[in-house]
């Protein structure tokens, strides 16, 4: 029986595990990206394991979050990542000069190399055909150090594509199909593998956006032949000597499949607040829209910029409508300036925004009160723009310019003919905003510069015989990373300041609870399904770490987050009985005996409710070595013991 596409990958990067689905398999890492607001912690972690240099094929340090500079906070991060970058022999790409998934397609992914980045889009590299995982920082640190990255063994889910997009339907769409049909959990363990005569219709920056938005879908990854159409986009990069064609086996076999008729897909839009909420632009109807955002790792490609800019050129925005629009990378940009588009672009009405993820991420460009946005980013979870009463809808480009111009949401369809788009064959190639590392024997003397913003990493002990706590809060189904640790221009500075950041911990759901932590010292969180979905960001973990979070609880956890949550010595737990978490409110104490046995054992743990005089039954979602990574207190304490005995 022959392999997918992942499973060749997959094979020929293993170092530990079989590849069984489900059990926990270890990769070797060719390469890693980080961007500033996960970077700043995760090169703290990567200096505390005490190693002098990478030991990856490539290391690449974005700058593209924390781009707003309304005090010192933001450039002593940049300062601090740039400082690290040329010490330790990491690539540093400077503020403006792009997206990180961006640019890293462009200019540094590879067909059939693995790739982690501390940023839960990564899986956009597998529109070239890299196998692209979205990680906490610390496991993107350990894989800087040569370490295997973990993951349980994913099924392969196999997306047929048939016929090719019809006029105004764009790859956004597909993806948006797709969370329709399979919920923001329905990737969760998988592996998405595209397939069929339709693949060859589709650019790589559109197969990009689609293996982007995987992500919404809780999957571990999703992956794209490389073909001729992959070669003739590093071509036009002039990398045409990093296309390698990757096919699967012809007699593969994959544990699920679906198919998708390109032909038959219309424009969709995902309604608030949630990347699955997905219906037709056409039945939404023409409800009026404040502002529109084009930009994000989703849909910032020269292809999305010049389908935009041929909509709007001759023509005016809506005066209703606030139209801002951020090109991906400074390539983008440059190519817009240089072909005329960015005019047609400004000459509407446009607002210009740097190339950076900017509003995707709160950071800036937040809606009026109440206001309707369209965005063609990758989410639109609960006050994430910025504004809390906020309506957030993802649309494709195409949508989006046309809806700015009318000033309601509008069928691109009713455009008329679609205007032709004809891309160059070669890019605009410039590289001098991404500085390389010093080399080894001048790095070990050169300084890494902390600015008074970058506190110290919370550590936690190893792990007690027995825990009694309070649930401190109790949440339910589809907790996002940004619930509990929110973004946003006045938040992500001080994501190198543990500290600071706490009393933002979970103030989305709950304001009292960074206070409720510090009264009580120690607690538990309850929560309900595919907790922790959404962004990798590990200061959904460290932040509770700090606040003396001991364990959570829940029906069941997203994987990058259950991770992390590991990594920091934080224990996850399952119910066994799912009816269970109905019997458990806010402030119960919870005694929990034999933690350590149970946990060494993989056994169940039993949870007796004080308050209540009842108890019920938990499992650990603990593979053998992160069992042993929550016996040492998280994965730095492991890694230094082991290193210590080696």
């Amino acid at each position: 029986m022959g392999l997918t596409l992942a499973q060749k990958i997959i094979k020929n990067h293993l170092v530990s595990g079989k590849m069984d689905v489900g059990s926990e398999i270890g990769l070797k890492i060719d390469q890693t990206l980080t961007q500033d607001a996960t970077g700043t912690m995760a090169y703290i972690e990567f200096e505390a394991m005490g190693i002098p240099r990478v030991h990856t094929e490539r290391s690449i340090a974005y700058v593209d979050h924390n781009t707003l500079q309304t005090g010192f906070e933001n450039a002593d991060d940049h300062r601090f990542i740039q400082s690290v970058a040329k010490k330790y022999g990491i690539y540093y790409s400077r503020p403006g000069n792009g997206i990180c998934h961006q640019v890293h397609l462009e200019r540094f992914g590879i067909p059939g190399k693995t790739l982690i980045g501390s940023d839960s889009h990564t899986p956009t590299g597998g529109g070239l055909g890299m196998l692209a995982i979205g990680a906490g920082g610390l496991d993107v640190a350990v894989a800087m150090g040569g370490g295997p990255y973990y993951i349980p063994m994913p099924k392969i889910l196999r997306v047929v594509l048939k016929g090719s997009l019809s006029p105004w339907v764009g790859a956004k769409d597909v993806i948006l199909e797709i969370l329709r049909r399979l919920s923001v959990k329905g990737g969760v363990g998988k592996i998405l593998e595209y397939s069929g005569e339709g693949v060859k219709t589709l650019t790589v920056p559109e197969r990009a956006t689609i293996t982007n938005m995987g992500a919404e879908l809780g999957a571990t990854t999703s992956i794209f032949p490389s073909d001729e159409v992959t070669r003739t986009f590093l071509k036009a990069q002039g990398r045409e000597q990093d296309w390698v064609e990757l096919q699967p086996d012809e007699d593969a076999s994959y544990d699920e499949t679906m198919e998708i008729d390109l032909s038959a897909l219309e424009p969709l839009a995902a309604c608030p607040h949630s990347p699955d909420a997905v219906k037709l632009v056409r039945k939404i109807g023409p409800i009026a829209v404040d502002q529109v955002c084009i930009g994000s790792c989703t849909n910032s490609s020269l292809r999305d910029m010049m389908r935009v800019a041929s909509i709007l050129k001759g023509k005016t925005i809506s005066p209703r409508v606030s139209l801002a629009i951020a090109p991906g990378s400074r390539q983008v940009y440059r190519m817009l300036a240089e072909n005329g588009a960015l005019a047609d672009l400004i000459g509407a009405g446009a607002r210009i925004l740097e190339c950076a993820c900017g509003p995707c991420i709160g950071m800036g460009q937040s809606p009026n009160s109440a206001g309707i946005s369209l965005r063609t980013f990758n989410r639109n979870f609960l006050g994430r723009s910025g504004t809390a009463d906020a309506k957030i809808y993802l649309v494709g480009p195409e949508t989006a310019a046309a809806s700015a111009l009318s000033g309601v949401l509008t069928d691109p369809r009713t455009l008329g003919e679609e205007p032709k788009l004809i891309l160059p064959d070669h890019f605009e190639v410039n590289d001098n905003m991404i500085i390389p590392p010093a080399p080894a024997e001048e790095a070990k003397d050169l300084p890494v510069l902390r600015g008074p913003n970058i506190k110290g990493l919370p550590i936690a002990g190893p792990l007690s015989d027995s825990i009694t706590a309070k649930a401190l809060l109790k949440v339910g189904n589809n907790i996002t990373t940004d619930h509990i640790m929110p973004a946003g221009s006045k938040i992500l500075p001080y994501r190198s300041n543990i500290p600071y950041l706490s009393q933002f911990c979970f103030a989305v759901c709950d304001k009292s609870f960074a206070q409720r932590c510090k009264e009580n010292g120690s607690g538990i969180i309850v929560g309900g399904a595919n907790y922790g979905q959404g962004s990798s960001r590990e200061h959904a973990a460290l932040v509770p770490l700090y606040l003396g979070i001991k364990a959570v609880i829940a029906k069941s956890f997203a994987r990058i987050h259950c991770a992390n949550l590991v990594n920091a010595g934080i224990l996850p737990l399952v119910f066994e009985n799912e009816a269970d978490y109905d019997e458990v409110d806010q402030m119960d104490k919870l005694e929990m005996k034999g933690v350590r046995e149970a946990i060494q054992n993989g056994k169940s743990v039993l949870v007796q409710n004080r308050t209540k005089g009842t108890s019920f039954s938990v499992q650990p979602v603990l593979s053998e070595r992160q069992r042993r990574i929550v016996l040492a207190g998280g994965l730095l304490n492991d890694t230094k013991r082991q290193r210590e005995e080696a």
